[in-house]
């Protein structure tokens, strides 16, 4: 039986990161699930799809492929803004619910974990996940990292402008009524502000040991 890692918590946080390191350790494949809406967001100002034509952005689903959800395209201020907002439409949202249950069963079979990260994982998505982890970080700390991040790939990019870009989503993340940013009742709270990504990954190891 496959079990269960339930990863949450707001933008910039390093869930990817760490997602990523504990499939290396455990050898088990991983569901961002947070890129599904990302992907949604790109087609639609690919297909100059109007942001407010759930009917429209529904049919952007079946273009979804796991192989595109690695996409360098994936990763912009748009993007991040347009996948925030699409995120928060109940339509889209159960359209997507059946492809993350399914995950473990289709892709999972040999490996002993199943590691999905993103919003409302252990809330809504997994709520009966062996393993819930809410990752938390102070807003400014976020914003240090992704900056200093976007520098080391050769980017250009301002400090203010990410956190004020970090502030509006958490904002938006924790007021909206549809799958608001929240840990679920019986989650591991893990604040990553002053430990490093070792640090947390050690943690998580722990984490999972004892449950």
């Amino acid at each position: 039986m496959v079990k269960i890692i339930a990863i949450d918590g707001p933008a910039s946080v390093g869930k990817s990161t760490l997602a990523k390191k504990l499939s290396k350790k455990y050898n088990s494949p991983i569901l961002f699930s947070g890129r599904l809406y990302r992907a949604i967001a790109f087609e639609i100002i690919k297909k100059k799809v109007d942001p407010n034509n759930i009917k429209d952005i529904l049919k952007c689903v079946s273009s979804l492929e796991l192989n595109n959800l690695e996409s360098g395209n994936l990763y912009s201020s748009e993007v991040d803004t347009l996948s925030s907002l699409i995120s928060a439409k109940k339509e889209l949202r159960n359209k997507l619910i059946k492809f993350q249950r399914e995950f473990p069963k289709n892709y999972c079979n040999r490996s002993k974990f199943s590691i999905i990260e993103g919003r409302d994982i252990a809330t809504v998505i997994f709520p009966n996940a062996d393993y819930k982890i809410f990752l938390w970080a102070d807003a400014k700390i976020r914003a240090k990292r992704r900056y200093e991040q976007i520098v080391k790939n050769g980017k250009k990019a301002r400090y203010k402008t990410i956190l004020s870009e970090i502030n509006a989503r958490d904002k938006n993340d924790l007021t909206r009524k549809i799958a608001p940013l929240m840990p679920a009742s019986n989650s591991v709270l893990l604040d990553t502000s002053y430990i490093d990504i070792e640090q947390a990954f050690n943690a998580l190891k722990k984490i999972i040991l004892e449950v």
